[in-house]
Order: structure tokens, then C-alpha cells, then sequence
């Protein structure tokens, strides 16, 4: 596997898209300060996951984009690509599961990019991805957090300055052992996971524990409701079998005698039409003539009633004339007014009267009267003094007279209307004895007819008892199906012998009610229903207890492969250990002509943790450079430094120069990088503090570290840059921005010859 370029697009100074090969072990950046040259370092930082903006000389993320300049405009988002090649197939990322991801890929391609508002992007091989993902697949190829494989100018003594247990972690990632650290902790997270589901399944099983125990006791009466139901059943087939074949018995015979009944009813009914018809069809023909003569009669009383009326009259005014003829005295008679509003009075009450008659003769005799009225008025005054009132009543006794003789002619002719009608009616109550024995056969009939009738309403009164009865089965029917099922209807195969026995049926009856209740009482009418969530819940119990089973061996698990990772991460940091000391021996001796230097692991106290509930933590819970010995006291691990000058009586890291600390730190993170080597090192001007002689001796480790990592140089160093394959030179364009000059010293070399 090895470093194939990095691509930088807006990033920083590099507003226009610019690209690195890496096609040498050793590549040299150069410019002058103020370039951009360190924004290359910078931009490696960025796309292997450093988040802090600090060491990108940034304070957000909008601090990496492009601002701008007078020619070019600000940029939206900054994007660095990194590629590797991938054919040996050595990049390596797991799921949540742990199982293997897929990579088989030629190049291996990461992304980030940072947008204006922040958000950042991780890409892997065109898929967006987590920042976690990153990590633990550029772990798999030696390529930490901890930056060890990129050194800035000013940091290269970091690891002199760090503390013992960030030294040992910086020493750590150098080893490749941060993958076992990543391991460990996704095995913690998955074990608090495991151990939190653990309690919730615990939880849920007390939860459900009280519910399965009601569950069961309402199981245990539905068993015996099924005995219940069982005696049910059997009564059900023989009362529903009795009542079925009771209700067809009592239906048959209420037909049978209703039928009768309708039967003879129609028969009476036939009789007495008959007798009705015969009655119209022979009506005597002097019915007809006795109610002519009725009408007459009718007629004459009504003619004799009037002409009484006018008699009365007549008498009347006889006897008016007769006193007014005493009292009138013997003078000059004058008209006076009110004589005259008499006179047309008595004229208007005559002619009212004529109006009223029928006969020409009476309205003629009223005509005389009124005319004779009118003479009287017309009469000269002395004559008027000689009448007297002896012609007004002659000519009213002479109308009474009259009047009395048509009375007596009407009397005598209703006498002979009535014999008539006496005689006639005798002829017919003769000839109509036979028409009354019919209407008294009729009236017989009627009242058998009656009979009948009320027989009939009986007949209707009991169907009306047997209907309710028949619904009162079929309810029953329904009640018996809805407790004891389908099997209800066996009662059609139950074999019945002898009588019905209404009694035996009641008490039959009352049994059944008796069983019923005691099932209401039961509540259990959906027993199926409850044994059925009495399985699943029994069923989630044991779910449950298996559960707790494998979650159980889970975390037992979980410890082991955490005890494992860590005695391997123990084992493997005191190998790394002896190997970056015989390394750092070497490098250090090169650098200084001799002398000696060793790392060393130190346990330094350190008061015992509490964790979140104030409880002292156990050691399960301690980090993995931690320990207990037994009084109880902590000790954490860490890495210490030690070096001896040639020559020189000077042993610790606080007295050596600024110089001597630097070519320290330096033979440190090349020995270090010499027994897990990365796949590259970026070296920021990691050589600035160094003289001739010294930078030669620099170079030749770069040339001894180039055989196992690529190397990518950023310095002003002549000597350094010598011993690069290919330059790349950075400056400020017209534009404000970055740009890249790249010089290939092979061919350059060609060309010069």
C-alpha cells in the first residue's frame, strides 16, 4: 500500500483545484513563507479526521474555505481528497457487528469537505461515511489519531513535552495498537448496550411476572369453565331437543285447530250471505206502496199543522176587530200617521203569508183581504166615520169558516190514509213471517260466528306464546353457541323416548341458567382469547429467560475479548517498547556521536475514581493504563525518556538545549515510526533548528526512513531537499491564491546532461 496524491480544492490558500502525486519515497515541498506551503501539511490533517481547528490554524470551519480575493471569489466549501493504492488489499474496516466490510478496491479514496455553515462530509470511495468509519480504517494501516505520522514545525518535540500518559498513547497509535484501543471501546459500548438491555429485559420480566401469574389463575378457571361447559353441553342437547319437538307439537296442533275453525267459520259465513241474498231477492213489493202512503200521511199532518197555525190567526184577529169595535167612538175618523204605518204593516204580513202558501185558493183569499184594506183606506173621510168594524169581522168569520171546513176535509181524508196503511202493513207482517225465522237462523249464526271468533283470538294468543317461545330458542340457541361453540347444535342428533314433561323441562332449564351464571361469574366468556395471551406471554417469559441467557454470555464475552485486546495491547506495547529503544539507540547515537537513550514505563499514584453515583469505581471499569495493587491504590501508566549526551553529564529532557531537544525528538519519531512504520510521515520544517553537519545526518535518516514509509517534506533545507525525488514549489499567483511548480530531479538530471 502506498500514498498515490492528494487533491485540494478550495481549501485554504488552494482556491483552485491542485494536485499532489506522490511518485518518489521522498517529496519536497518548498516556498517561500507566506505560500501556503504549511496549508499542504494542513490539508493531510484535514482529510484523515483532525477536528481540531486549532492545530489547523483555524477557530471554525468556515476558517478553512477559501475567502477570496480581488481576482477570485470566496468559496462555498473546501474538499481534499486523499488516495492510496489498494491492490494489496491491506485497508481493513468492520460493521457494527464485526463483521468485514467489502474494500476490494485498486485505490482507496478519502474525502472531506466543510461547507460554509459548518457541516462537514466524510466520503469514502464516493459513500458518505462517519468520522468513525475513517478512523478505524486508517487505524488498520497505521494511521492514528494522535498525528504521530504528521510532525509540524514547532511540535516536533510535543512528545518530549507531553505527559507520561499521553506519551504512551502517542506510542500506542505509533504501534498500530489503536485499533485494539477502538476495538475495546466499541466492546465497552456494546457491553454498557448489552448490560442496559440486561436490566430493561430483567425490568420487563418483573413487569410481566405478576400478569403471567394472573394469566395462569385465569387459565386455571378457564380449565375448569371447560368442565362447566362440558355439563352444559350435555344438558343443552337434551332440554334444546325436548323444546325443538315440543314447539313443532304445539305448532301442529294450533294449526290443525285453527284450520278447523277458519273452516267452519267460513261455512257460517257462506249461510248467512245466503240468507242475506234470499232476503233482498224476495222483498215484498207492498213495502214500496206502505211507505207511499206513509209519505202522504206524513204530508197531510204537515198540510192540517199549517192550516191550524192560520186559524189561529184568524181567531185572533176576530177578537182584535170585536174589542177595537167596542172601544171606537162615534166621530169623524182622521188618518193619522201612525194608522197608516199600520195599515202597510197588516198589508206586508199578509202578502209574508201568501208567500208561504202552496194552494192558489188560499193566497186568492188573502189578496181579497188586502184589497179590501186598501178600499178602506181610500174611502173619502165621511164614509170612513159610517164604516164600522162588523164587515172586517163578517169577512174574517167568513175565512174561519173555510179554514175549519178544509181542516175537517184533511182530518177526514188522513183517517182514510191510515186505514189504508193499517190494513196494509197487516198484509205484510202476514207475508214476511218467513223473512223473520230467516233473520232469526241469521241472528243464530251470528252469534256461532262469534264463537268462533273468540275461539280463534285464543288460537292466535297461544301462537303469539309460541312465538315468544320459539324466540326464546333461538336466543337460547345463540346464548348456548356463544358459551360452548358450534358444538351447540349436536342437540339435533339427541335421541329422545317417551313424553315431554313440561315440569321436567323447567327444571332442566333452571340448570342451565344456573351453569350460565356461574360462567358469567367466571368472566371468562373469551377463555380462548386469555389462554391464547397466556401462551404468548408464557412464550415471552421464555423468550425472556433465553434472552437473559445470551445476553449473560454476551457480556461474558464482551469481558473476555476486552481482557484479551488488552493483554494483547499490553504484550505488544512492551514488545514495540523494546523495539523503538533499539531504534532509538541507533538514531540517537547517529545523531549525536554517541551517548545513550531508552523509554521507560513508569507507574505514577494517582487517587482512585468515583464514578457517576459517587461509588469508587471497580476495576473493571478502570482504563487500560490503570492498575490496583492491593492497598487499593491506583496507578496509572505512562512512558518516560531517558537520555544520556555524549561527553556530557546531562540526563534529563529539562536541561538539554533547544537544539539537542529537537534532534531528540526527532531520532524518537523516526524510531518510532521504524517498528510500525505508517504508510507515510509528513515532516513540517521538522529540520529547521539543525547546522550542516547535522542536516546531512538528518538526511541520511530520511533516506533510511523513505525505504519503509513515504516521505513528504516541507522544508527550506538545501540538504533536505537534495535528497527528494520530486520538488514541488509553491507560490502566490496574480490571483491571490495558491499554486503548484513540481520538479522531478530524476529527469531534471537527464535534461541537464
Amino acid at each position: 500500500m502506498r500514498l498515490k496524491s492528494l487533491e485540494i480544492n478550495g481549501f485554504k490558500s488552494f482556491a483552485k483545484k491542485t494536485s499532489l502525486e506522490f511518485l518518489s519515497p521522498v517529496v519536497s515541498v518548498v516556498g517561500p513563507n507566506g505560500s501556503g506551503k504549511s496549508n499542504v501539511l494542513e490539508s493531510f490533517r484535514f482529510v484523515l479526521g483532525e477536528q481540531s481547528m486549532k492545530s489547523m490554524r483555524g477557530k471554525s470551519g468556515t476558517d478553512l474555505i477559501f475567502k477570496g480575493s480581488k481576482n477570485l471569489p470566496k468559496g462555498t466549501r473546501a474538499v481534499v481528497t486523499i488516495f492510496f493504492d489498494n491492490k494489496d488489499k491491506v485497508f481493513k474496516l468492520e460493521n457494527e457487528s464485526g463483521e468485514n466490510i467489502n474494500l476490494n478496491y485498486d485505490e482507496i479514496s478519502i474525502s472531506r469537505e466543510v461547507y460554509a455553515d459548518g457541516l462537514n462530509k466524510y466520503i469514502l470511495n464516493g459513500s458518505e461515511v462517519r468520522l468513525k468509519d475513517i478512523n478505524n480504517l486508517l487505524a488498520s494501516v497505521n494511521i492514528g489519531s494522535s498525528g504521530h505520522h504528521i510532525i509540524s514545525q514547532g511540535e516536533a518535540d510535543r512528545i518530549l513535552n507531553a505527559s507520561p500518559k499521553d506519551r504512551r498513547e502517542m506510542i500506542e497509535d505509533a504501534l498500530g495498537l489503536k485499533i485494539y484501543q477502538y476495538k475495546i471501546k466499541e466492546a465497552e459500548r456494546k457491553l454498557d448496550r448489552t448490560t442496559n438491555n440486561m436490566k430493561e429485559v430483567s425490568l420487563i420480566r418483573k413487569e410481566i411476572t405478576p400478569h403471567l401469574n394472573f394469566l395462569k389463575r385465569q387459565v386455571e378457571k378457564f380449565e375448569k369453565a371447560k368442565e362447566m361447559k362440558i355439563d352444559l353441553s350435555n344438558l343443552y342437547r337434551e332440554y334444546l331437543k325436548k323444546e325443538s319437538v315440543y314447539l313443532e307439537n304445539q305448532k301442529s296442533a294450533l294449526n290443525s285447530e285453527k284450520n278447523k275453525i277458519q273452516i267452519e267459520m267460513a261455512d257460517i259465513a257462506g249461510k248467512i250471505s245466503s240468507i242475506e241474498d234470499a232476503g233482498t231477492i224476495q222483498e215484498n213489493p207492498k213495502n214500496e206502496e206502505l211507505r207511499n202512503l206513509d209519505r202522504k200521511i206524513s204530508e197531510i199532518r204537515s198540510l192540517k199543522g199549517e192550516l191550524d197555525r192560520k186559524l189561529g190567526r184568524i181567531e185572533g184577529m176576530i177578537e182584535m176587530e170585536e174589542r177595537r169595535a167596542q172601544k171606537a167612538p162615534q166621530q169623524a175618523h182622521v188618518v193619522s200617521h201612525e194608522e197608516v204605518l199600520k195599515i202597510v204593516s197588516e198589508v206586508n204580513n199578509y202578502i209574508d203569508e201568501a208567500l208561504d202558501k202552496d194552494s192558489l185558493a188560499e193566497v186568492s183569499a188573502i189578496l181579497s183581504r188586502i184589497k179590501i184594506i186598501l178600499n178602506k183606506f181610500n174611502q173619502k173621510p165621511e164614509q170612513l166615520e159610517n164604516t164600522s168594524n162588523s164587515e172586517e169581522i163578517d169577512n174574517l168569520k167568513n175565512t174561519q169558516a173555510g179554514i175549519l171546513t178544509e181542516i175537517q176535509n184533511i182530518q177526514n181524508e188522513e183517517d182514510k190514509i191510515n186505514t189504508q196503511a193499517v190494513n196494509l202493513r197487516r198484509e205484510i207482517d202476514s207475508e214476511n213471517e218467513e223473512t223473520r225465522i230467516k233473520e232469526r237462523e241469521k241472528f243464530t249464526y251470528r252469534v256461532k260466528q262469534q264463537e268462533l271468533s273468540a275461539s280463534l283470538n285464543i288460537i292466535l294468543v297461544k301462537e303469539e306464546n309460541l312465538s315468544r317461545r320459539s324466540e326464546a330458542f333461538e336466543n337460547e340457541i345463540k346464548e348456548g353457541s356463544a358459551l360452548i361453540g358450534v358444538d351447540v347444535l349436536s342437540y339435533k342428533n339427541f335421541e329422545i323416548s317417551g313424553e315431554i314433561n313440561e315440569f321436567a323441562q323447567d327444571e332442566q332449564k333452571r340448570k342451565i341458567e344456573r351453569i350460565k351464571i356461574k360462567l358469567e361469574d367466571a368472566g371468562l366468556g373469551g377463555g380462548s382469547e386469555i389462554l391464547k395471551e397466556y401462551n404468548e406471554v408464557a412464550d415471552r417469559e421464555k423468550f425472556l429467560m433465553k434472552e437473559m441467557e445470551d445476553l449473560a454470555v454476551s457480556i461474558e464475552s464482551l469481558r473476555k475479548l476486552m481482557i484479551d485486546l488488552k493483554e494483547k495491547i499490553d504484550i505488544s506495547f512492551k514488545e514495540g517498547i523494546k523495539k523503538i529503544n533499539t531504534e532509538f539507540q541507533e538514531f540517537f547515537s547517529l545523531m549525536f556521536g554517541g551517548g545513550s537513550a531508552f523509554l521507560a514505563v513508569v507507574a505514577e499514584q494517582k487517587r482512585k475514581k468515583k464514578s457517576k453515583n459517587g461509588e469508587e469505581i471497580n476495576e473493571e471499569e478502570m482504563e487500560d493504563d490503570e492498575e490496583e495493587n492491593e492497598n487499593g491504590i491506583v496507578f496509572e501508566h505512562g512512558i518516560e525518556i531517558n537520555v544520556s549526551l555524549p561527553h556530557k553529564k546531562v540526563k534529563e529532557l529539562h536541561a538539554l538545549s533547544g537544539g539537542e531537544r529537537s534532534l531528540t525528538s526527532i531520532a524518537l519519531l523516526f524510531s518510532m515510526s521504524q517498528v510500525n512504520p505508517p504508510p507515510f510521515l509528513v515532516l513540517d520544517e521538522t529540520d529547521a533548528a539543525l547546522d550542516e553537519s547535522n542536516s546531512r545526518k538528518y538526511g541520511d535518516m530520511l533516506e533510511k526512513l523513505s525505504k519503509r514509509s513515504q516521505l513528504i517534506v516541507i522544508t527550506h533545507n538545501r540538504e533536505t531537499m537534495s535528497r527528494a525525488g520530486v520538488l514541488y514549489g509553491v507560490t502566490i499567483g496574480a490571483d491571490g491564491a495558491s499554486k503548484l511548480l513540481s520538479i522531478k530531479f530524476d529527469e531534471a538530471q537527464a535534461i541537464a546532461k
